[in-house]
């Protein structure tokens, strides 16, 4: 039997596409979607987008109170996903919960807090957990093969008009907010919990329509570990194609993303010494290529798999706590 899901909320970035991967799993029921925004709802559903066909919901209760969904795909606006998750939650479902999970970090502590109290799990939508890139560099560093990891850095920009720009302003942080979980997610899971993390965040992009007064469109974090330093850089109006980068480097070796990394095919590896599998030396390490869309499919394969109980999460939820505490703590929230 298909596990019935639902979606609460259309207005993330990543909306779209999870409901692309709910309507193509065949071992997904999509029993429908709950838009609170009924004038935005009325827009997608006479789209000819993915929503075209989907049942809506009336409210969330309806939604919510149906025994039947076993599982919900969190997909507001940052803004709205941490009550949307909370309320979710409260309905004994397991929740796929898009980045970034708000920036209460009170009500997130609690809501990670009462869905392990109740044995649900909350995935978070950093996708690039299932690339297979991402995936082989983290194996690499964590193994020793790459030594004393000392340093990584990652470019992650991207180009956005005014109004994705005002949307993303209700945070503090701007573009570093909405995009630097995917690597401080990549970043933690090597190095661990930073020791001290220092953010700027600037408004830079002069002369154009598309700048907003006061929104960080031009953003750096700098992470330190015990012996090792992150620094990861954001800015909003890089031409496309954007070169984005993924760069680890240890005293044994190194390993970069040929950019761009999405969708990506090859790792420029280096050691100092040779293996049983790697040569001494540069080296170029083809790896298989995913669409943002595939990874889609693989992160939901992936929750499938654990709710099902085939498989442990692919992180625990103190990973995911410690991601979104370093993310608050570097744009300037106060994190006890």
């Amino acid at each position: 039997m298909p596990v019935q899901m639902a979606q609460y909320g259309t207005k993330h970035s990543h909306a779209a596409g999870k409901v692309i991967a709910m309507q193509n799993n065949p071992d997904v029921e999509l029993v429908g979607v709950y838009e609170p925004d009924a004038e935005f709802r009325a827009q997608l559903a006479d789209s000819e987008s993915c929503y075209a066909d989907v049942r809506w919901f009336e409210s969330a209760q309806e939604m919510l109170a149906d025994p039947a969904i076993v599982a919900v795909a969190s997909e507001g606006l940052n803004i709205e996903s941490l009550d949307q998750t909370e309320e979710i939650v409260a309905a004994g479902k397991h929740v796929w919960q898009d980045k970034a999970p708000g920036d209460n970090w009170a009500q997130w502590q609690r809501v990670v807090a009462a869905a392990r109290e109740r044995k649900l799990l909350i995935q978070m939508g950093y996708m690039l957990r299932y690339h297979d890139g991402f995936h082989r560099i983290a194996e690499w560093a964590k193994s020793g093969l790459l030594g004393h990891v000392f340093a990584i850095r990652a470019h992650m920009s991207t180009n956005i008009p005014a109004d994705r720009r005002t949307q993303i302003n209700a945070h503090r942080g701007g573009i570093f907010f909405e995009l630097a979980g995917h690597m401080l997610d990549q970043i933690i899971w090597i190095l661990g919990r930073p020791a001290k993390s220092a953010c700027f965040l600037r408004t830079d992009d002069y002369g154009t329509s598309e700048r907003v007064e006061g929104f960080a469109d031009n953003t750096l974090g700098v992470f330190e570990f015990d012996g090792a330093m992150a620094m990861v850089d954001i800015a909003a109006m890089e031409t496309q194609p954007m070169a984005r980068r993924y760069e680890v480097y240890g005293t044994a070796g190194s390993a970069v993303i040929v950019e761009p990394f999405e969708p990506g095919s090859m790792i420029r590896f280096c050691l100092d010494k040779a293996t049983e599998e790697y040569t001494a030396g540069e080296q170029m390490i083809p790896f298989v290529s995913r669409s943002r869309q595939e990874l889609y499919d693989q992160e939901l394969a992936a929750f499938l798999r654990t709710i099902g109980g085939q498989q442990e999460p692919d992180r625990m939820p103190e990973h995911d706590l410690l991601v979104q505490e370093t993310l608050l703590r570097a744009v300037g929230h106060t994190v006890d």
